[in-house]
């Protein structure tokens, strides 16, 4: 899965490191699958949101793309759409998540239209997607498990139903295709496991530099709202990032970051460009020292935690701006 700029990772960076090593990228939309192609990359794509127009569906078919088919509009523009070459469809039946997929009781009735239509491609895909694989004893998990099985017992094609936790926990579940995304780079999808403990290391490591160094005396407050007052001789490292750069406004007072093999609070409220750190109890730090926010010695989860959120959210956010990747090739910068 490489949807929202490969988990705000880098597209182009990511389908490029793993091109001819998967299946297929796994993307939300018509656009995404169109910007692979412009990287010049011919790997296969999945469009997870199939199309949103009935033009569409000769784009798709015209690059090769596979489609999900979720609801009855998508099958009408098809059916009432010759398409100069076959494409390839995924149907997606709803069994309890209640966000995309045919009803169960329509299932006979779609597949049969797709299969006398002569612009399908008669290998037909069927997948669906469980609401609670993150909480293997969720009851709602067994009721999908008899409605999936109940349509996919004398199916013969591809079948997917397993995202990153239901990989793990429905190992029975895995059918022809997988849908990795979260483990894809490196970080837990459950509340009670660590990537760590699950064998991953993260791929997103996010840093940025410390740009003004201040001593300030006691009773002094930081930042908006004056939130944060020092209570004795302090001293202050602003980081070049903030809300704006995708760095959760709403963390925790004192969530951590890395500096020079050191662990430094965050004080006061963050703003949209920079942060304030308490480097008072750390040593050697100078301007241009890199800080880390998350990555090898800070967990995102740590960091979701803190903001009272997901990873999912935080990675997602990510939108480094030039000043920040400008510190990366400063000689002055000390890793």
């Amino acid at each position: 899965m490489v949807k929202s700029n490969a988990y705000g990772c880098g597209l182009d960076h990511i389908t490029e490191a793993l091109s001819g090593r998967v299946g297929a990228y796994g993307v939300a939309c018509l656009a995404e699958a169109l910007a692979i192609r412009g990287f010049g990359l011919n790997d296969q794509c999945l469009i997870f949101q199939g199309v949103y127009t009935p033009d569409e569906w000769q784009i798709a078919a015209d690059n090769d793309f596979e489609v999900v088919l979720h609801h009855r509009p998508q099958l009408e523009w098809l059916l009432a759409m010759p398409l100069n070459k076959p494409v390839k469809v995924w149907l997606k039946m709803n069994t309890g998540m209640h966000r995309l997929g045919f009803p169960i009781d329509a299932f006979k009735d779609v597949v049969s239209a797709l299969k006398s239509c002569p612009w399908v491609d008669p290998s037909i895909g069927l997948m669906t997607h469980f609401a609670c694989a993150d909480e293997p004893l969720h009851d709602l998990n067994q009721q999908q498990m008899i409605l999936w099985h109940k349509i996919t017992k004398d199916w013969i094609g591809p079948i997917s139903a397993c995202n990153s936790a239901a990989s793990f926990v429905f190992a029975k579940e895995h059918g022809s295709h997988i849908r990795p995304g979260l483990i894809l780079y490196g970080v837990s999808p459950f509340a009670d496991k660590s990537a760590e403990e699950l064998g991953f290391r993260p791929v997103m490591r996010y840093h940025s530099a410390i740009f003004v160094i201040h001593e300030f005396p006691a009773h002094v407050s930081i930042g908006y709202g004056a939130s944060f007052v020092t209570q004795k001789a302090t001293r202050i490292g602003m980081v070049a990032v903030g809300y704006g750069d995708g760095y959760p406004r709403h963390v925790l007072p004192g969530t951590q970051v890395w500096i020079n093999g050191q662990f430094a609070p965050i004080v006061g409220k963050i703003s949209m460009d920079m942060m304030a750190v308490d480097i008072t109890n750390c040593t050697g730090i100078q301007l241009g020292d890199l800080v880390e926010l998350w990555g090898q010695h800070l967990s995102i989860e740590y960091v979701a935690k803190q903001a009272n959120t997901i990873a999912y959210e935080i990675m997602c956010q990510v939108c480094p701006r030039e000043r920040i990747l400008d510190f990366y090739s400063k000689e002055s910068r000390r890793v």
